[in-house]
């Protein structure tokens, strides 16, 4: 899908404590299929999953509150930006817009927020996708793991950051079509992959008000769930494709989720980056596609008596 052809899809919006949040909804038959964006994305994110997953499922494509076209408020008492409450958000859009248990699939720091929403509220969800999980190297609790440089170099720079006319000067310069350029050069193993229209996918929303406090909430945050305490607690089965070239989530890593029985597969991409459903969708669509097939088969199975 063209920019062109995806502005002729109309999005709709979904009012979540009072505020709106855009989502982008195709299909009419099928399983419910739930696609979750990482950091700094949004349901365009899925731009060339959608039709695909579209032609058997009833898929939706969330922006998350804080990104994308969704509302940016200012946080405060009422909006933490959190893992915690976009897995609420999550679980609320299964219950008041999807209507039904669905299968949620995530990338990056999306994954992190369908387990949150299934861990917390396990009615919602059929089954999990996890594509390039974040492990969250910067958490508190893994800060010991890392070299000494990152250990002492990410909470000074939070620090530095939480100083708002310093912290909206870096923003600004993140923000930027070039800086953006660049940082998707070092995720994607596909330089080819890195067209103008994905950049204008990442830098459009930079410019809503709201959104350098967003950035400067989520840079502060170092608490919340790691996956390896969602995974066990899952109330359904997980599947985990990982792009072997990622450079921010190493896969030997990610290999080692997949040590949890909740985990039913892991597929490796090799040569692909962080974000494989947009670097690599003609691998990526059809794992997807026999994944949920295949629990719906053996859903249906375990429902027949014996």
């Amino acid at each position: 899908m063209t920019t062109s052809t995806i502005n002729l899809c109309s999005t709709k919006t979904w009012i979540w404590q009072g505020f709106p949040i855009c989502y982008q909804t195709q299909g009419t038959t099928g399983p419910a299929v739930v696609l979750i964006h990482g950091f700094g994305a949004s349901w365009l994110h899925w731009r060339k999953n959608i039709p695909v997953l579209a032609e058997n499922c009833r898929v939706y494509a969330i922006d998350l509150i804080g990104f994308g076209s969704s509302a940016k408020p200012e946080p405060d008492t009422k909006i933490a930006y959190t893992l915690e409450t976009w897995g609420q958000q999550l679980a609320d859009f299964c219950r008041e817009v999807v209507g039904e248990p669905a299968f949620l699939v995530g990338n990056s720091i999306g994954c992190i927020v369908a387990m949150q929403a299934a861990v917390s509220n396990p009615d919602i969800a059929l089954g999990i996708s996890l594509l390039n999980c974040s492990l969250r190297l910067l958490h508190d609790r893994k800060r010991e793991t890392l070299p000494w440089s990152r250990r002492v170099g990410a909470p000074a720079l939070q620090r530095v950051l939480s100083v708002k006319p310093i912290g909206n000067f870096f923003f600004n310069q993140v923000a930027q079509a070039k800086t953006v350029r660049k940082i998707l050069l070092q995720a994607y193993a596909d330089q080819a992959a890195v067209t103008e229209e994905l950049v204008d996918v990442l830098t459009a929303p930079a410019s809503d008000p709201g959104a350098v406090a967003v950035f400067l909430a989520f840079t502060s945050y170092s608490t919340g769930p790691l996956p390896e305490d969602l995974l066990p607690l899952l109330p359904c089965p997980a599947m985990i494709v990982w792009g072997t070239a990622d450079p921010w989530e190493p896969v030997d890593l990610g290999r080692e989720l997949a040590n949890y029985p909740q985990v039913l597969k892991f597929i490796p991409l090799e040569g692909v980056g962080h974000c494989p459903q947009d670097e690599a969708p003609e691998l990526v669509n059809p794992i997807l596609q026999d994944w949920i097939w295949e629990r719906v088969r053996i859903s249906k199975t375990q429902k027949i008596p014996a």
